[in-house]
Order: C-alpha cells, then sequence, then structure tokens
C-alpha cells in the first residue's frame, strides 16, 4: 500500500502497510514522460511498477527515496509553507532540461532552492517612484544557457531591452553570476562603543590577484530557504563568531553588482554584548570555515574604512550607517544600563 510523504520538502509516495492514497491514473506521452523523469531523478524520486485494482496494465508511480526520515504529507501545511517554492523550483529543474543532467541537478539541489527562494524575494513590491516600472514588454529573452553550475552558476542571456524611447535595441547576449541572497550583520556593543570583526580567506581577492586575500567583514552568510534574513543573521552569528545578537537594526537591501551578479544582500547592525576576550576562532568544519573575530573600538572600524584595509561594501556601508546613528544607540544602551542597575524596588514587588 502507498501512502503520502514529506520528502524534504517536496512530496512522493512511500511504501507504509495499510496506507492509502488517492490520485489520477493517466497515459503520458513521449515528451511528458522524459520531462517527468528529468523532474524525477533531480528530485530523487524512484520509479516503481505497481498493479492497481481496475487497471489490467500495471502504473508507473515514484517513491521518495530515503522515506523512513520523513513525516506524513499534510497537503494544507504543504501549501502553506512550500508550494510556492517548490513551484519556483521545478520551473528552473524544468528551465534545464537538455542542458544539464539530472544527476549533476540532483547534486546542487541545494543551491537551485536557495536560488527558488531568492526568485520568489525578488518579486516582492518594490518602489518605482523615479526608476521605470515594470511591464512584460520591457525585456525579451530569446535564449537562455547555463554553461557552468556547480556551488554558483554562470547564466547567458540572449535578450531584447525595450529602450527609454519606446524602441526595441538590439539583441545582445549577457551572463550573469548567479548566487542567492546572502544577509550580512555587523555587531556592536552600544555601552563599550565597539564592534566585531571577522576575517578570513576570499578566494574572490585572490582571483583579482590581491597578496592579502583576507578579508575584514561583518558576520554574512546566504539565506536559506524558510529563514527570513534575520533569522540567517542569527544563525551565521553563532555559526562565525559565538554570538547571540540581540535588536537587529535594518541597513539597507541592495544589490551590491548589479550589472553582472544576482546577488541581493539585506545588511543590519545588531546589538551584541563585547566584553574582552570574546572574540576567538569560529566556523563549520564540514565547510571548511576558518573564521577569526577581531573586536575593535568603533574609532578603529573608522580608520581601517579610512586607510582601505576594510574594503568590501558591506562593512563600510554599515559603519557609515553606525557613524549617523550611533549617538542614538549609545544612548539607549546608556539607558538600558541605568535601568539594570536601578536598585529602588518595582512597583508592587
Amino acid at each position: 500500500m502507498l501512502v503520502a510523504d514529506v520528502h524534504g520538502s517536496g512530496a512522493a509516495l512511500a511504501c507504509k502497510r495499510g496506507g492509502t492514497v488517492s490520485g489520477l491514473a493517466g497515459e503520458l506521452t513521449a515528451a511528458q514522460t522524459a520531462r517527468l523523469q528529468h523532474c524525477s531523478k533531480t528530485l530523487g524520486w524512484q520509479a516503481h511498477r505497481i498493479f492497481v485494482a481496475g487497471h489490467d496494465v500495471p502504473l508507473t508511480t515514484y517513491l521518495a527515496v530515503g522515506h523512513a526520515a520523513a513525516t506524513l504529507w499534510d497537503a494544507d501545511v504543504w501549501i502553506e509553507r512550500h508550494a510556492r517554492l517548490e513551484r519556483a523550483l521545478a520551473a528552473d529543474v524544468m528551465r534545464l532540461i537538455g542542458m544539464i543532467a539530472p544527476e549533476m541537478l540532483a547534486a546542487r539541489l541545494g543551491s537551485l532552492r536557495v536560488r527558488a527562494a531568492s526568485r520568489l524575494r525578488a518579486q516582492a513590491p518594490a518602489p518605482t517612484t523615479l526608476r521605470l516600472a515594470a511591464d512584460d514588454t520591457g525585456v525579451t529573452i530569446a535564449a537562455f544557457r547555463q554553461p557552468y553550475a556547480r556551488f554558483f552558476a554562470i547564466e547567458e542571456y540572449d535578450l531584447t531591452v525595450r529602450r527609454f524611447d519606446g524602441r526595441l535595441g538590439p539583441q545582445v547576449t549577457r551572463a550573469v553570476f548567479v548566487t542567492g541572497d546572502a544577509v550580512t550583520v555587523l555587531p556592536y556593543d552600544p555601552v563599550r562603543d565597539r564592534v566585531l570583526l571577522i576575517e578570513q580567506f576570499r578566494a574572490g581577492p585572490m582571483g583579482r590577484g590581491d597578496p592579502s586575500p583576507w578579508q575584514l567583514e561583518a558576520i554574512a552568510g546566504r539565506i536559506d530557504p524558510g529563514e527570513t534574513p534575520e533569522e540567517a543573521a542569527r544563525r551565521e552569528a553563532v555559526e562565525e563568531a559565538g554570538l547571540d545578537l540581540g535588536e537587529f537594526w535594518p541597513v539597507a537591501n541592495y544589490y551590491p553588482s548589479p550589472a553582472g551578479k544576482t546577488e541581493f544582500l539585506y545588511s543590519y547592525v545588531a546589538a551584541a554584548d563585547l566584553p574582552d576576550g570574546i572574540a576567538g576562532v569560529h566556523g563549520l568544519a564540514e565547510e571548511a570555515e576558518d573564521i577569526k573575530g577581531h573586536v575593535i573600538s568603533f574609532d578603529t572600524l573608522m580608520t581601517l574604512v579610512a586607510t582601505g584595509e576594510v574594503c568590501n561594501a558591506p562593512v563600510i556601508l554599515s559603519a557609515l550607517w553606525l557613524e549617523r546613528e550611533r549617538p542614538r544607540l549609545r544612548q539607549r544602551g546608556r539607558d538600558r544600563l541605568e535601568v539594570q542597575r536601578d536598585p529602588r524596588p518595582v512597583a508592587g514587588g
């Protein structure tokens, strides 16, 4: 017998004694079968031939791999939590049929889900008071290719863009470096007037030829499917610096390099307790991370920005935001400290 089980955030069937599941039996064309096989191999479904009462010939159904760790599928929960993401994921998977083998896509399923979640966030309403508002005629894509795909991907588009005078521009080819949405957070102790920076090796500066490819950065990481930017930042703060953060203050949401990268950043400053000795070396061993923390004064931070030793956009942007907002945040920190030190009894206590 069969029962529907969750496999990741998707759904497939799983064998269970006494279980039942309803569905429709249909006959697919060769093209439809090929598309279904492409999707099933990518998502980890295994085809099984079964006999069903009322049918003279065996039917093909798809069972989840590793379903023993799954939970009973609830349609209402799936629709609320996963449906939009799974539809976006399926669209990306099917767009690559004939370009990339399902086995290679399956190895990138985590990155594909991050990409799908980023695409959904990109559809959130955004102001267009000055810039051109989007419509269906602005950009026409004639062809799409993905010549490289591992943790990151490269996509190529042959496209036509409508000009500001209303005429169509020439068809051009544009390459895009594909990454998921990410978050950065700069921990700030408003009482001690300190921040925490992390230091780690970065391949980007190395590839540019920088003899010092270690960067002083804010805590950062990609936003996993199902996470909010703040939840991702709190998780990364524990992984990269061993910190539990307090109140979050949004700095900006932005494309750091829109000419050729899909990356979109959510940057924050967050309250943190930064006493002497709290900085250490952290990171996830399974990701080969080696991350060193530095607790420095605000004045030292601004000196590092001025000299160029801090040379990445999220830290510079967050430092300039903090320079503007620092008096307010320091006053709030002092006020809270005074409340904690107040020896007077609480009314009614």
